[in-house]
């Protein structure tokens, strides 16, 4: 029976070992295929260990696209949209929770229709409304069309229906305002869940390559995705700056998520709201 438990145990201690290095692997080699050139990359066998070309690959890089300067870009971009998504999709999401008014339900359900709707589908109207407001090629075109997130709202929606009602009134009787009682109470009871929308918006916008790639039509206003596609050319393509590009641009979202991993965790693991 022990011998049978220790078979048991040792099967799945590898089975977590092979998990953590699938999950790991890729942006081990990302690294590695970073610091080497386009042939060195694709030898065979191929060479796990760190090579000597990470300053060439990254020299080469900021001189092919300007790397600095657009992820600058998409710093910019990334940090004002997900700022300013996070407060309108909570807003939303509190007002769809916790008010009644005329409409209510079939306003909610039209923006669930929305997360149904194939984003491409949108890409035609959408442009032809930016070029009638003169948008095109401006960072603004790019934040304001998916500020009201419909999946982030809708999260929002569902994180917000626990919060206990008679908080809210309670406060209402002490003589708080609505701002009051939603940026005071509402707002500080919902990290956890501010924290994982927040996340998902970031990595939303981050990782948004189509859209710029679309409504952006210079190299100076490129967003990272985008000055990363024009590295795969028609005949050749340096590996080793594609590698580092990839590398570069996984490093905001790693730091994001460590900065916002507490709040997280403990929405993952309990109620948001403490009784």
């Amino acid at each position: 029976m022990k011998t049978q438990k220790n078979v048991s145990k040792g099967l799945l201690y590898a089975l977590l070992v092979l998990g953590v290095i699938c999950s790991i692997g890729p942006f081990y080699w990302m690294v590695i295929g970073a610091s080497h050139t386009s042939g060195e990359i694709f030898r065979v066998p191929p060479n796990f260990l760190p090579g000597g070309e990470m300053l060439n690959n990254f020299r080469n890089l900021n001189e092919s696209v300007g790397i600095m300067k657009v992820l600058g870009n998409s710093l910019i971009i990334t940090l004002l949209y997900t700022a300013l998504a996070l407060m309108i999709c909570s807003a939303s999401g509190y007002a769809f929770a916790k008010f009644k008014f005329k409409g209510r339900d079939t306003i909610f359900f039209i923006l669930l229709l929305a997360i149904m709707i194939p984003y491409h589908v949108t890409l035609i109207p959408l442009f032809k409304m930016m070029a009638a407001l003169n948008w095109i090629n401006t960072y603004h075109a790019v934040i304001l069309p998916h500020l009201a997130y419909p999946f982030a709202i809708f999260l929002m929606r569902q994180n917000m229906k626990a919060l206990p009602d008679s908080l809210l009134e309670a406060s209402r009787v002490d003589g708080a305002g609505e701002f009051r009682i939603f940026f005071t109470i509402v707002l500080p009871v919902m990290r956890p869940s501010l924290a994982a929308v927040a996340i998902f918006l970031f990595m939303f916008q981050w990782n948004n390559f189509l859209w710029p790639l679309v409504i952006l039509n210079t190299q100076d206003m490129y967003t990272l995705p985008v000055a990363l596609s024009s590295l795969i050319g028609l005949s050749k393509v340096d590996y080793g700056q594609l590698m580092m590009g990839t590398a570069i641009s996984t490093l905001p979202i790693m730091i994001f998520f460590l900065l916002l991993q507490r709040q997280f965790i403990s929405g993952m693991l309990g109620s948001s709201v403490k009784e």
